[in-house]
Order: structure tokens, then C-alpha cells, then sequence
């Protein structure tokens, strides 16, 4: 059984920031691939932001130049580092992990999920 717990999260001004942490638990192969995405009151869940084994990253646009996504391979952890965060970032954002070789966007692992709220 796998478990993947998230941190972080909360109440930030505009132009704050947040860190959010996912650790992976229990029996897996190896998490080759993190995944972060979000939804808002009232929409569908989106994508954030991904990153592989080798280190690439991929982003949406919204959030280019703003957030980082990285991955802690000893450790089973991904985060993702929010700064000059805005209104429009107020979302529950869930955490995604890979377990396996070769990725065709789907996942296998879900966090509980964390709600980030952006206050004026």
C-alpha cells in the first residue's frame, strides 16, 4: 500500500508565497515522475506543473515564472514553491505521483490535497 501525504498550504496575501511538500510512503518501485494540480470552487481540476526523473519540468502557463516544482529522490518527496502568488491561485492543489518507466500522463498516487488561499 502506497500513501501520499501533503503539507503545507494555507493563508497568504497577494503576492506571498507557499511551499507545498507530497512524501510518498510505503511499497513502490520508484516515483519517476511528480505531478501537481489544483481546482477552484466550481471548476475542473487543472494541471500545474510536472516534473520527471531527469530533472525537466513542465508548467502551465498561469503559472510560468512563479512556481517551482522539484523532487527530493531519497527522500519520496516532491514540492512545489509558489511566490508572487495571486487571487487566482486560491485553489485545493493535489499532489500526483508516477510509479514506474515510461509515463504517459496518467498517475498512480494521489494526495489528500491542500487548500491554498490567496487573500487580498
Amino acid at each position: 500500500q502506497v500513501q501520499v501525504v501533503q503539507s503545507g498550504g494555507g493563508l497568504v496575501q497577494a503576492g506571498g508565497s507557499l511551499k507545498l511538500s507530497c512524501a510518498a510512503s510505503g511499497s513502490f518501485r520508484d516515483i519517476t515522475v511528480w505531478g501537481w494540480y489544483r481546482q477552484a470552487p466550481g471548476n475542473e481540476r487543472e494541471f500545474v506543473a510536472t516534473i520527471m526523473s531527469g530533472g525537466s519540468t513542465n508548467y502551465a502557463d498561469s503559472v510560468k515564472g512563479r512556481f517551482t516544482i522539484s523532487r527530493d529522490t531519497a527522500s519520496n518527496t516532491g514540492y512545489l514553491e509558489m511566490n508572487n502568488l495571486k487571487l487566482e491561485d486560491t485553489a485545493v492543489y493535489y499532489c500526483a505521483a508516477f510509479d514506474g518507466g515510461a509515463w504517459y500522463g496518467t498517475f498512480d498516487y494521489w494526495g489528500q490535497g491542500t487548500q491554498v488561499t490567496v487573500s487580498s
